[in-house]
């Protein structure tokens, strides 16, 4: 079946004899997972090589192969740096087995990789994807490892644990003629159709005499002639290991087809040997074999899947149960004992005495029975007994089920008779708890059993073996050790036990290897961006908070781990910040179109920042909890600050309405009411209409009844850029009628407005300009100063409206002198309030001077005495 799978050349290795046909194996992004709490480490599989891993794990938890393996040093076997050097000798099959099994005992990962192993088979990927047979590999690769094991001191390695010979013999009855043929073998193979378990097969096999006789006689060399004899086999020699391959598929000739027996077939923890054995008179212990591997197969006969069942002679592996971590009180004593002491009668009683009116639900009672004895009912009775429901129905002479089956309670009869045995046995389990369990008496420990499937290792009892006697998932082969075989004290519980020098660094190199990987990629994955806004570098503006001077200087980054909890979080950023005086506040803030706005404040020191939803790239607002700059801050989604496009009427020095629109930004609170309009805008009165942003038309314009001015602008579904329209509550005619048509979009409009700020002797205070986002400044300000008969020439500017960021329908004013050099800044002020702004003027300056300097040249030429800074370089 396996071909030429195991064909190695040792004395000259090359790439192209080890990489034709391999599949491309890709580095994997993350480090492989630490081993599990069994402290045992699985082998992954390959895509169809879970035969090979249940025997691999077999022959690494038999001591004597793997220290016999381990003592073949570099000077033997070669070393795998030397596997690509010409006329190299690299034993690559043992050197890669030594690894394997170095890496299962030191290397903290979850399961191994066979990979490296499998390409010194000369495996291909279809061979790794292709289940075999496992007992047939079991002898393929020991004669694979013998070969490449020749000419080393591990030449008889696998002889010396594995080799045993059988001897056949026919008895002539006639001459007493003895003929006898020898037979070696690394494993048995046994018959398990009509035979109840091993050693019946083996009576079979090795005590059993076939009789020649009548028409089936047997011809005596001796005698010359055909004779009455008697045909026998039995062992000669026994090895240190024995191993039993099931014969567990058969051919049906009636049917024609293969099939898998599924009987029962029992196997002994301990046998002993002596009764097929040809000499038998030494001591019984000679014969004695225990039980320490058992491979698995489920499935049918044309495909399944294989684990295998092993003892940790050496225990080193963390035999522990889940529900022993998680209920102290119940000890590895207590579960040996179980069958003695937990009477699901008993156990049941108990419970329902302790509650009142001994009465209870159905479903707490399960688990009520957990927290008592520590396992569940369906771990630990449902497979003898049926579901707990069930089993109280069949005792109803002792349990009494409501009318739902819903609630249960202990008849009363049952009750005082139930007092009484659990008194009595009380005292039997006292004795039961102090007394030595039987049949362990001669055993140093209980015997440590792990189900190894894969990469998965899960510990078992002793007892789960006899769930594998029989069905679709029952013992395939078998594998014994001579009980006389006694490890020594050093190597228990010692994994580094005889592990060659070179392999003890190389994992240990390895391991440290991989908490580098894996911190790396905790630090990946656990840790986020936080971006934190100083309260001290902010000022609140015109409903939101900007930046005092710059973004850059106002935000910090910082890189945190979201497992640790916000005081860490609001310590770390105490260390950061030196300068920082008095209470520190922490709260989510985010970037609205007015600007900065917070939201909720963090609370809860103990939590992490998992728990308090903390998301990657959040803004962090560090404040004192009230004031910025000695403003108190709104904060929460209520008061969410809104920019709205406000258009109403303009008006002439004579206050009189004209027949345009102002569309002017506003900043409200979303929970302001829609008429604080009227008094951001200086409009003791008049007619409000809204529109959508979205919104497209004349028809979206909705008229706000007077009743509703009241109602907050989230109430009325007012959004950031949403437009607002106040009209004169006299005009009978709309605005809108007049122009006809209401262009809601802002890249609809075709023009500029300029008012004439040159303060000179003209017939014109402002003309519309027709232009579009690619006229440059250079052609409006031309055509305004024909508009607006303002002759002296001014310095062009060669940009584009687009590149001067400038919206259509902004207003632009022409003033007289030259306009700022590269090096300066033209910066606009106004004298008034954060809610409403004053007549704008304006000064150039240069951009290396101060705020000091600024403001005392203002204070100087303008006469004023306070002024602030807004964040787009407007002074006010």
């Amino acid at each position: 079946m396996f071909g030429d799978l195991f064909e190695e050349d040792y004395s000259s290795v090359s790439n192209d004899h080890y990489g034709k046909g391999k599949k491309l194996k890709t580095k994997a992004l993350e480090p492989p997972a630490p081993r599990e709490f069994t402290n045992l480490s699985g082998i992954r599989n390959q895509g169809g090589t879970c035969y090979l891993n249940s025997l691999l794990q077999t022959l690494h938890f038999t001591p004597e192969f793997r220290e016999a393996l381990f003592s073949l040093g570099p000077e033997e076997l070669g070393s795998l740096e030397d596997k690509d050097k010409p006329d190299a000798k690299v034993r690559i099959i043992p050197l890669q087995l030594q690894r394997l099994f170095a890496q299962l005992l030191l290397l903290d990962q979850e399961a191994a990789s066979t990979a490296d192993l499998t390409d010194s088979f000369g495996w291909t990927s279809d061979e790794e994807m292709r289940q075999h047979d496992v007992q047939e590999l079991n002898r393929i690769l020991f004669s694979a490892l013998e070969t490449s094991l020749v000419g080393t001191s591990g030449h008889d390695l696998i002889n010396r644990l594995y080799h045993g010979t059988i001897v056949n013999q026919i008895v002539c009855k006639e001459c007493k003629n003895v003929s006898e043929k020898q037979e070696d073998f690394l494993d048995l193979t046994v018959a398990v159709r009509n035979v109840s378990g091993l050693e019946d097969a083996l009576w079979n096999m090795y005590v059993e005499e076939e009789v020649f006789d009548y028409d089936n006689l047997y011809h005596c060399g001796t005698c010359d002639r055909l004779v009455k004899a008697a045909k026998s086999a039995k062992l000669r020699k026994l090895p240190p290991f024995l191993t039993f391959s099931l014969l567990r598929f058969n051919f049906d000739f009636v049917k024609c087809e293969r099939y898998k027996e599924t009987s029962c077939y029992t196997f002994p923890l301990r046998i002993n040997l002596k009764p097929f054995c040809e000499q038998s008179e030494l001591d019984d212990l000679e014969y004695m074999y225990d039980l320490f591997s058992v491979i698995i197969h489920k499935g049918g006969c044309y495909g399944g899947h294989y684990h295998v069942y092993i003892k940790d002679v050496d225990h080193l592996g963390n035999w522990q149960f889940q529900e022993d971590k998680s209920n102290p009180d119940v000890n590895l004593e207590d579960l040996q004992n179980e069958e003695e002491i937990d009477d699901p009668l008993l156990i049941l009683k108990a419970v329902l005495l302790q509650e009142e009116s001994n009465l209870i639900p159905v479903d707490q009672l399960g688990q009520k029975l957990l927290k008592k004895i520590g396992i569940s009912w369906n771990k630990k009775y449902r497979k003898q007994y049926g579901p707990l429901r069930k089993f109280l129905q069949l005792h109803s002479q002792i349990f009494l089920l409501s009318s739902d089956e819903s609630t249960v309670s202990l008849l009363k009869d049952s009750s005082l008779q139930a007092e009484s045995d659990i008194r009595r046995n009380d005292q039997q389990l006292l004795k039961t708890l102090t007394s030595e369990p039987p049949g362990l008496n001669d055993r140093p420990s209980c015997p440590h059993w792990f189900d190894i499937n894969d990469s998965k290792v899960q510990p078992i009892k002793e007892k789960d073996i006899e769930q594998q006697f029989q069905g679709k998932e029952s013992a395939y082969m078998l594998f014994y050790r001579k009980s006389q075989l006694q490890r020594p004290p050093e190597a228990r519980a010692n994994p580094r036990y005889r592990v060659p020098c070179h392999l003890l660094n190389e994992m240990d190199a390895a391991n440290i290897e991989l908490q580098i990987q894996r911190a790396e990629c905790d630090s990946t994955n656990n840790n986020f961006e936080l971006r934190l806004h100083l309260g001290p570098h902010y000022h609140f503006f015109n409903g939101a908070l900007h930046p005092v001077v710059s973004q850059t200087e106002s935000m910090w980054d910082l890189t945190f781990d979201k497992r640790k909890t916000l005081g860490d979080l609001r310590q770390s950023i105490f260390q950061l910040l030196e300068f920082w005086e008095g209470d520190m506040v922490l709260s989510v803030a985010k970037f609205v179109p007015a600007g900065l706005h917070v939201y909720q404040t963090l609370d809860g020191d103990h939590l992490t920042l998992c728990e308090i939803e903390i998301a990657d790239g959040e803004d962090i607002f560090v404040w004192n909890g009230v004031e910025v700059g000695g403003i108190q801050i709104p904060a929460g989604s209520d008061c969410e600050p809104l920019l709205l496009n406000v258009l109403h009427p303009a008006t002439s020095s004579e206050e009189e309405q004209c027949q345009q629109l102002i569309d002017s930004p506003y900043v409200f609170p979303s929970n302001a009411e829609i008429g604080s309009v009227f008094t951001a805008c200086a409009i003791p009165d008049g007619v409000i209409l809204v529109n959508s942003a979205e919104s497209v038309g004349e028809e979206s314009w909705t008229t706000i009844p007077k009743e509703d001015l009241k109602k907050t602008f989230r109430e009325q579904g007012l959004r950031n850029g949403s437009s607002i329209l106040i009209q004169n509550s006299n005009d009978g005619d709309s605005l809108l009628t007049k122009r006809g048509k209401w262009i809601t979009s802002v890249n609809e409009v075709d023009w500029l407005q300029v008012k004439n700020l040159c303060q000179l002797d003209s017939g014109e205070e402002q003309v519309k300009i027709s232009a579009t986002v690619n006229t440059v400044v250079f052609d409006i300000r031309i055509k305004a100063i024909k508009e607006l008969k303002l002759m002296k020439e001014l310095v062009p500017d060669n940009y584009t409206l687009k590149e001067a960021e400038l919206k259509m329908g902004s207003s632009l004013g022409l003033c007289p002198g030259k306009a700022p050099t590269s090096s300066q800044l033209f910066l606009f002020f106004a004298v008034g309030s954060d809610v409403q702004p004053g007549t704008e003027m304006e000064i150039i300056v240069e951009e290396t001077i101060s705020v000091r300097d600024v403001r005392n040249f203002t204070l100087d030429g303008w006469g004023l005495w306070v002024f602030g800074m807004g964040s787009s370089g407007n002074l006010c």
